[in-house]
């Protein structure tokens, strides 16, 4: 049975309302409840997103009665009438918790409020988060790697210790008898549909992958081994997945592709570690920022909560190959197993290192400069500022994050970008230098963060409707601002005025420098800043994109423009050479 509700609980035949919930029966005693939140554009760390996301829970009957997650919180009364119309929730036994992070863990303070006799299991590390997130005693029950829980009708769940995936104190659960695997974040993909489960696989392999890459690919190692613990289960017909469709048709083929990318991230010439406390401060979303903006430079991210169960042999060998390292500052108080970790991350470092630090905004954070000296001491080279929180963090600070990843990135990798710009043939390079272009500056804008970028790739795409394509490179910083849905403005650089325009949008500006500063601009209707000395402008949104290896192909359509001087031409740029601007 498949039920679909809109906000206030009554049947909708349509998925048009904002959010939904979904429930399917999907297996012997096993129900699928799905948050769906169609519009959803931004995920975590201001990933763009194209098809909204869900959020999925689960209800199994046995003897016995376990609730798998539960939602956001955003869908607190859709959640609660659809859960209460299955089961009494003061009839259900165990409530699993996957992970702790808030868009499935935001109702389990509602539900035990309503339900206070349920037992709540989970990893020690989720146990202790809850005691904070919840302030009232409660039922708990701390499992451990291949720990069994029976309720009875053949039903017992074995768990699996996932930590890092994505969140530190992540375990699967895997049911014997229907043969299910719950993995809440892992395998899953921020895709809203009401199909529930992964038949049309061209359809979502891009989300899969995209989902991959920007959650999962900077914890490979941490994949390779929840799939080194998966391996000793039996037969795993379908994966739960905590967000999109239910893996039931290609199971073995993406699990498989997790296997596949996860071995070649290990196997990069070029990592950088990424060391936090994630239950401290803001430290595990700063991390996710700054290490986003590594990943686009092509540079492999190892993350590691120093706070977690870490190995220091381990972390003494990652430290000791990495081409960076970024370091989250920890408590003041933090316990003796903090300490040890931050003290092998600093003896294990090399002079051939880049170094970054930042606040964690936990308001007891341990002094940056002392431990970022004794990083120059070693002689690993500052690769950004110090990142300082003063005040909660803003959209500006995870972008500043971001490019202060990117800045390190470009960093650790400068020698074999040389390189590759002296491998193309020189005839070839030559021949394709001879491409020329226009001379634009695209601006954006989306809340408080804004960038600017100077593009000489630009080519119209369309008559109907009116479109163009733009090359932007993976580690621009204006690339985030660029996702579908977003808009932006194409400034059009005039043929005998573009000089200062030009010199100032070259230059290599500090993360989170302001790149109007000194240049005139006025508001787009979108928003956007329109240059006062450009040509022309258009207001354009972004329909699509296309990988295309360094740089994506950004297809936008154009909606508002005007010419300033309609006498005057495009400024153009010709180049030399084809491998490098």
């Amino acid at each position: 049975m498949v039920l679909l509700t809109d906000r206030n609980g009554q049947g909708n035949p349509t998925p048009a309302k904002r959010l939904t919930i979904q429930t399917v029966e999907i297996d012997q005693d096993t129900t699928a409840i799905r948050s769906l939140d169609w519009d959803r554009d931004r995920f975590d760390i201001e990933f763009g997103l194209q098809n909204g996301t869900t959020y999925n829970s689960f209800l199994i009957r046995g003897e016995k009665t376990v609730l798998v997650d539960t939602s956001h919180e955003k869908f607190r009364q859709l959640y609660f009438d659809t859960l209460t119309g299955l089961i009494n929730p003061q009839d259900i036994d165990y409530l699993i918790i996957s992970h702790t992070e808030p868009d499935h863990s935001g109702l389990v303070k509602d539900l035990l409020q309503k339900a206070p006799d349920i037992t709540v299991v989970a990893s020690k590390v989720a146990i202790q988060f809850l005691e904070n997130l919840v302030h009232q005693p409660f039922k708990s029950r701390i499992v451990k790697n291949g720990d069994r829980l029976d309720i009875g009708n053949g039903h017992e769940f074995e768990f699996v210790i996932a930590p890092n995936l994505h969140w530190p104190d992540t375990i699967f659960s895997f049911d014997h008898k229907t043969q299910i695997l719950y993995t809440c974040d892992a395998f899953g993909m921020h895709y809203c549909s009401d199909l529930t489960f992964d038949e049309n696989l061209p359809e979502i392999e891009k989300d899969f992958r995209y989902y991959y890459d920007c959650l999962m690919g900077p914890n490979a190692r941490s994949v390779l081994s929840a799939l080194k613990r998966m391996a000793e289960l039996k037969t795993i017909k379908m994966v739960a997945t905590g967000h999109g469709p239910l893996l039931s048709h290609n199971v073995d083929e993406l699990i498989g592709r997790y296997r596949h990318w996860s071995q070649n991230q290990t196997k990069a010439e070029t990592v950088v570690g990424v060391f936090y406390v994630s239950e401290y401060g803001y430290s595990d979303r700063l991390a996710q920022s700054l290490t986003k903006g590594i990943v686009k430079t092509g540079v492999a991210v190892e993350m590691v909560d120093l706070g977690g169960a870490v190995d220091l042999q381990e972390l003494r060998e990652l430290t000791g190959r990495c081409a960076g390292i970024v370091v989250g500052m920890i408590p003041v108080s933090s316990n003796p197993n903090i300490q040890a970790a931050l003290s092998t991350v600093l003896g294990s470092a090399t002079e051939k290192q880049a170094i970054g630090i930042f606040e964690t905004g936990g308001g007891d954070d341990e002094p940056t400069y002392p431990l970022l000296n004794q990083f120059r001491a070693a002689g690993l080279k500052v690769a950004f500022p110090v990142i300082e929180i003063r005040e909660t963090p803003t959209d500006n600070t995870y972008q500043k994050c971001e490019e202060a990843g990117t800045d390190l990135g470009q960093w650790v990798t400068r020698d074999k970008s040389i390189k590759a710009m002296k491998s193309l043939d020189a005839e070839l390079d030559k021949a394709v230098g001879r491409i020329s272009g226009g001379l634009y500056i695209i601006t954006a804008k989306k809340g408080d963060v804004s960038s600017a970028m100077l593009a000489s790739w630009v080519s119209q795409a369309s008559f109907k409707p009116l479109g163009f394509s733009i090359a932007v490179a993976k580690d621009r910083a204006i690339e985030s601002l660029m996702q579908v849905g977003d808009r932006f403005v194409l400034n059009v650089l005039e043929e005998s005025n573009y000089q200062p325009l030009m010199k100032h949008f070259l230059k290599r500006f500090a993360p989170g420098a302001d790149r109007f500063e000194g240049i005139k601009t006025q508001p787009a209707e979108n928003g956007a800043p329109i240059l006062s000395d450009a040509l022309a402008y258009m207001e354009c949104e972004v329909m699509s994109r296309m990988d295309c290896g360094d740089h994506w192909a950004v297809y936008s359509t154009v909606y508002a423009g005007r010419v300033s001087k309609p006498e005057s031409l495009t400024a153009v740029h010709h180049r030399k050479v084809g491998n490098h601007y």
